[in-house]
């Protein structure tokens, strides 16, 4: 009896665990569908102001095309959805916070809060910025490049996919930083190396750069040179955030 009395300990704590992760996941689903419902009703006008970067700088008389029966139904609310997703993120966040942190020790919980609020601010930078700088320039060149006789019309699914693409692209990109503290907190590279692998963190910045924005030298330019200083603000936080190693130290 004496011996199963472990056992019964550890089913009984995994069976806490999960019914706190179920907890936690029904109530970040919780956020996401209430933001969800509030959305519905201005998807429509959602998608309006998504799709100003490109209807700007159509032609006159061109404009943004549904190619298929639903989409000028499901697409709006695809976006409401994205969008229900991009504002409920802190919730999500928190709820994935409270289930990790308890079997953290204190020195991890200091260093992963900050990360963690870091990192989504970060993204929803990424975010903005691929908005309100990115798509207008790339937008222009790709409209100014259109050959003579063609007429530009975009299907609006296509145009959601694109941008969201791009979104989640320039919100990864800018996490930079909080990928070298991280790399340097786990020990695969110090605060050294890092410094001395500036010139490859910068090719490394226009090869992504050139692989994920649109076919403009502006927009890969426009993503490499931020993503140059987010490394070498990632370097100065490895420096505030993260103590030498002893053997570091003695060296």
């Amino acid at each position: 009896m004496a011996a199963s009395e472990p056992e019964l300990d550890l089913q009984q704590g995994l069976f806490s665990h999960l019914l706190e992760l179920r907890t936690r996941l029904i109530k970040a689903i919780l956020a996401v569908a209430v933001v969800l419902v509030v959305l519905v009703p201005f998807a429509n006008r959602l998608y309006t102001l998504l799709a100003a970067p490109l209807v700007s700088r159509l032609p006159q008389g061109a404009h943004l095309i549904a190619t298929e029966v639903a989409s000028p139904f499901v697409t709006p609310l695809k976006l409401a959805f994205y969008a229900a997703l991009f504002i409920s993120m802190p919730v999500i966040l928190y709820q994935l916070w409270a289930f990790v942190s308890p079997g953290l020790y204190k020195h991890e919980k200091r260093l992963a809060r900050p990360l963690l609020i870091a990192a989504l601010v970060l993204f929803y930078i990424g975010c903005a910025f691929a908005y309100f700088l990115v798509l207008p320039a790339a937008f222009r060149f790709l409209t100014a490049v259109t050959p003579q006789g063609v007429e530009m019309m975009t299907d609006i699914t296509h145009y959601l996919d694109f941008v969201m693409l791009m979104f989640f692209a320039f919100g990864l990109c800018f996490e930079v930083p909080v990928a070298v503290v991280i790399l340097a907190a786990v020990g695969i590279v110090d605060l050294d190396k890092l410094r001395k692998g500036r010139r490859y963190a910068m090719v490394g910045a226009f090869a992504i750069a050139a692989v994920v924005t649109p076919p403009d030298i502006t927009s890969m330019i426009m993503l490499a040179i931020p993503m140059c200083l987010l490394y070498e603000i990632g370097v100065l936080a490895v420096r505030w955030l993260l103590k030498p190693r002893p053997t570091d130290a003695t060296t």
